[in-house]
């Protein structure tokens, strides 16, 4: 006879994680077991239509059979020899991605955060041995309620002091100045300046998009004071917003784009830096690198990301869907809903405090079967899958509508 196996329920796994777990996160008390395409299974079996997508993470679903499919293949063959040799699949997906967004050179790595430090590394190289920038003189200009990542350096950048409290001291050579402020950014650049770091749309501050024309200002700034532009397209990028990167809603290209999140398929972590050949190719051997950047298995999933992204498939939808995302959200203004962004499948949506904090509008939610996440206050952020159907779509904006009638 074999043993009986004990499946642990959802309240169970809970309490077991509270000793061993850091507490870096206070997740929803939902434990996820099972997931296809839009919907996610808990432990108990009950499902739920997944509206946050990883963070974007998960732009093309959970477990894309084209995506699973490239992670298995390449699981058969090779998966990892770092990068003091060479390996058969990153040449392509090196030459696809920088084709795919329109730039000459790719500098793979693992996660978004590092995206970022690689890209302020590649920037301060550049202005010392390109630009003249004084040694150990240059600075970046970053915009408030940024979002950029964890690690020391970046948090030492944020307006946020629960991402700062406690970790000081923290790296020199950053201005923080307002978003959506070009006579600011004007101020802030100097002969120091060696980039200016912004995302074209803010996604944790609550999907914070620009004024019209607040890029392209941003780019012929930075090309007359003679820096570089880097566009964080992490959270943006790869389709959520109707484009393969927000940036091309007014036709900017920026010098430095990084990229993560939807670029790993939700399988592994991918990134990565793209960009002009004079800006990244200042790096030598030696300077910069990463174990696990550029692995097979990683460049095969990205491939299969960038196959799917070059239909113009995952673009149409979200341009198509986000006009049902908008006329769901407008209907609800004054019925709970206070104001909204949106762009593509994207929407940060303010919801009247009187009727609960983001957290406890999210909580009411996961009860009734839809998955979205809290931010700043009484803000919550809606990213679906991009492979989302009308019919589910319509059906989560009307469960909000519930929830906003409700007084519990």
């Amino acid at each position: 006879m074999t043993a009986a196996v004990h499946i642990r329920s959802s309240a169970e796994l809970i309490r077991a994680e509270e000793p061993v777990l850091a507490h870096n996160y206070h997740p929803l008390p939902v434990v996820v077991a099972r997931a296809e395409g839009t919907w996610v299974e808990d432990v108990e079996g009950r499902r739920y239509l997944d509206m946050l997508a990883g963070y974007s993470a998960l732009n093309f679903g959970h477990r894309h059979p084209a995506l699973i499919e490239a992670a298995h293949r390449q699981l058969d063959r090779l998966t990892l020899t770092s990068r003091a040799f060479h390996n058969d699949r990153l040449a392509e997906f090196a030459e696809r991605l920088a084709a795919l967004t329109g730039m000459d050179m790719v500098l793979p790595m693992n996660t978004g955060a590092e995206a970022v430090e690689s890209g302020i590394k590649v920037a301060r190289k550049w202005a010392y041995e390109v630009k003249g920038v004084p040694a150990d003189r240059a600075t970046i200009v970053v915009a408030a309620e940024n979002f950029h990542g964890r690690t020391t350096t970046i948090v030492g950048f944020s307006t946020d002091e629960t991402a700062r409290a406690g970790f000081g001291p923290f790296t020199p050579g950053f201005k923080i100045v307002p978003y959506n402020d070009l006579a600011a950014l004007e101020a802030a650049v100097d002969d120091t300046t060696a980039a200016v770091l912004i995302e074209p749309i803010q996604g944790e501050a609550g999907v914070i998009i620009p004024d019209e024309g607040y890029l392209t200002g941003v780019r012929e700034l930075t090309r007359r004071k003679g820096c570089l532009f880097v566009a964080d397209e992490i959270q943006s990028g790869l389709g959520r917003t109707g484009r393969t990167l927000a940036v091309e809603h007014e036709s900017v290209v920026p010098d430095l784009v990084l990229l993560g999140k939807a670029l790993g398929g939700g399988i592994v972590p991918v990134s990565a830096v793209v960009g002009r050949r004079d800006v990244v190719g200042v790096l030598q051997p030696g300077q910069h690198g990463s174990t696990f950047g550029g692995n097979p298995l990683a460049a095969a999933i990205g491939t299969a990301v960038i196959d799917l992204l070059e239909t113009g498939e995952f673009q149409r939808r979200a341009t198509e869907l986000g006009v049902v995302l908008r006329g769901g959200l407008s209907g609800l203004l004054g019925k709970g809903v206070v104001g909204f962004r949106a762009r593509g499948l994207w929407a940060g949506v303010d919801i009247d405090p009187a009727i609960g904090s983001g957290r406890e509008v999210s909580a009411r939610l996961m009860r009734k079967g839809v998955l979205v996440k809290d931010t700043h206050g009484s803000t919550i952020r809606l990213a679906p899958p991009l492979t989302i159907t009308g019919e589910e779509l319509e059906g989560a904006l009307g469960t909000l509508a519930e929830v906003l009638t409700e007084r519990s």
